[in-house]
């Protein structure tokens, strides 16, 4: 069942939320869970973000972490499909270096033939890995080159795309199927550029594409890059005006405590992963235990600076005052933790909090 909105970029602010929200999904594994606990929570919460008017779901490319089980978009993508009718479904994103254009035009034409009218290809240049991991998936140590390039892979995988490559071009007569080469409609997924610096807003502008930031992890180049990508802006088929939402690392509890014990967690985890110690979440028993040194603290502090967390009334202020001093279009909300309840709970209160409607009714 195709999306009910007409506009397949810019999304609908419902109930008392001043911009549209959505979600962005990591499919986190906690310590004591699996794989499959964290895809089925995030069946789960695709589920809520459906039911609860959220604008789009969102899965993001990551290699070799063992806290992170969202590898393959596509894969999950096609199964969100198949477990909902109406949110718009998409990659926040897809590292478009790791891969061939034509691959990645043969995956998301296969899943706009499968979910019609609420696809998005979100698409990044950086590896989403370590340097080693990225060139085992690229067979090649040229790693820079590859970023250097992704001007071009993203030409030649939007004619793939809309199958216009013209004549006498190397792949002309190479087609990406599903795709407008067997007819149809020619509907295909919108394009956005994602970026946590300046590179992608700048293009984004310059070819008239939706663009996503990274807040989440960027937080100090988010204004600036949005200021960037505004003024660069040129008018295009696919955007009169530029479109800029922002991803926004938030978690919501009961109180305040347990939101801190929450985001904690987290916070642990990516201090491990940035001194090249990966691994899966840990418990919030073991995150309050952790005997962080002098620099680790003020790791961590900056790092929980950057989300908003706490009650559903103070989750819903820092949200208000983050979209009014970035004038961002569109807030894309992930909430990491080491259980699936946690997060579940934190999207039930935060749509709570916007008194976002139930089942599709009307606000």
């Amino acid at each position: 069942m195709a999306d009910d909105r007409t506009d397949p970029i810019r999304g609908e602010a419902r109930g008392a939320a001043p911009v549209p929200l959505s979600v962005l999904d990591l499919v986190t594994v906690g310590v004591g869970r699996t794989a499959g606990d964290a895809l089925r929570a995030s069946t789960r919460i695709a589920r809520l973000a459906e039911d609860r008017g959220f604008t789009r779901f969102w899965v993001a490319e990551h290699h070799s972490m063992p806290g992170v089980a969202s590898t393959s978009p596509a894969v999950i993508l096609a199964h969100l499909a198949a477990h909902t009718e109406r949110v718009r479904l998409g990659s926040g994103g897809v590292m478009l270096p790791n891969h061939a254009p034509l691959v990645i035009a043969e995956q998301f034409g296969t899943l706009e033939a499968l979910a019609p009218g609420r696809v998005d290809l979100g698409l990044g240049r950086a590896p989403g890995t370590d340097g080693a991991t990225a060139a085992a998936l690229r067979r090649t140590d040229h790693l820079r080159e590859g970023a250097d390039e992704f001007p071009q892979q993203l030409a030649e995988l939007t004619r793939f795309l809309d199958d216009d490559f013209p004549q006498g071009h190397r792949y002309a007569r190479i087609h990406a199927v599903p795709g407008p080469v067997q007819g149809g409609d020619g509907g295909r997924p919108p394009i956005w550029l994602l970026g946590s610096s300046g590179f992608s807003a700048r293009l984004a502008g310059q070819l008239g594409l939706p663009f996503a930031f990274a807040h989440h992890f960027s937080a100090a180049n988010t204004v600036p890059a949005l200021e960037l990508y505004r003024s660069t802006f040129r008018p295009s088929a696919a955007l009169a005006e530029p479109y800029a939402l922002i991803g926004v690392a938030a978690l919501a509890a009961e109180d305040e405590r347990e939101a801190r014990r929450q985001v904690l967690t987290g916070a642990l985890s990516m201090l491990r992963l940035r001194t090249g110690r990966p691994g899966l979440v840990p418990t919030p028993e073991e995150a309050e235990a952790y005997e962080f040194s002098a620099v680790e603290r003020d790791f961590v502090d900056g790092w929980l600076g950057n989300i908003v967390h706490g009650t559903p009334d103070a989750v819903r202020d820092g949200l208000d005052a983050l979209t009014k001093r970035t004038g961002a279009d569109e807030l894309m909300i992930t909430a990491n933790a080491h259980t699936p309840e946690a997060r579940v709970r934190s999207y039930e209160l935060i749509a709570d909090a916007y008194a976002l409607p139930s089942a599709g009714a009307d606000t």
